[in-house]
């Protein structure tokens, strides 16, 4: 099984993070707010990861330390359950409709960090959630992770639709560029022989 287990502590967060790449979809989640758990549960859920994530965090002051510390748990996390990448389909792209809302995402898993972040989120907030802080999240995990991600809002104007289409969207990129091809699964997904 590709999995990993990431501790991470800080003067800002605590946090234990444990990632299943071949799962079921199945985990518990309890980052401190609500709708961050929203999103990583339909991302577990989605992705077809064994996600399970603690985060105790410095939320009286807000939630950014909890969002991008734990998308670096995360992205860390990948990078480890991944290993040498032999096998990996490496690339992977999905568009989701969430509603009024449509979300094209692509990944590749080539060892270099870039975000294209192209989401117009229409409010500041969703709940008590800052919704600036969904790209300090994508940002900090393909720091960790080593992918280049790219987000592209398509359609959409309710804020949390457009959030929780990008994270679904997300999710089966990430099922995809993961998943072993089985006909090149002894092979590093490179003319280069890494990533």
């Amino acid at each position: 099984m590709r999995q990993a287990e990431i501790i991470r502590k800080t003067a800002e967060t605590d946090i234990t993070l444990t990632l299943c790449l071949d799962g079921e979809g199945k985990g518990a989640i309890d980052t401190g707010c609500g709708f961050l758990d929203h999103m990583l549960t339909l991302f577990s859920r989605h992705g077809s990861f064994d996600l399970d994530v603690k985060c105790i965090g410095d939320t009286q002051v807000d939630y950014h330390h909890t969002a991008e510390d734990i998308a670096i748990c995360l992205g860390d996390a990948f990078k480890k359950a991944l290993g040498d990448m032999k096998g990996i389909t490496r690339y992977g792209s999905f568009i989701l409709p969430m509603d009024e809302s449509l979300i094209l995402t692509a990944v590749d898993i080539s060892g270099r960090s870039y975000l294209g972040y192209d989401l117009a989120i229409p409010t500041e907030k969703v709940g008590d959630f800052d919704t600036e802080l969904t790209r300090e999240f994508f940002e900090a995990f393909v720091r960790h992770a080593g992918v280049t991600l790219h987000l592209k809002q398509l359609a959409g104007y309710n804020s949390h639709h457009i959030i929780e289409g990008t994270f679904k969207s997300f999710a089966r990129t990430m099922k995809a560029a993961v998943a072993i091809d089985e006909k090149n699964k002894d092979k590093i997904p490179s003319t280069k022989g890494v990533l």
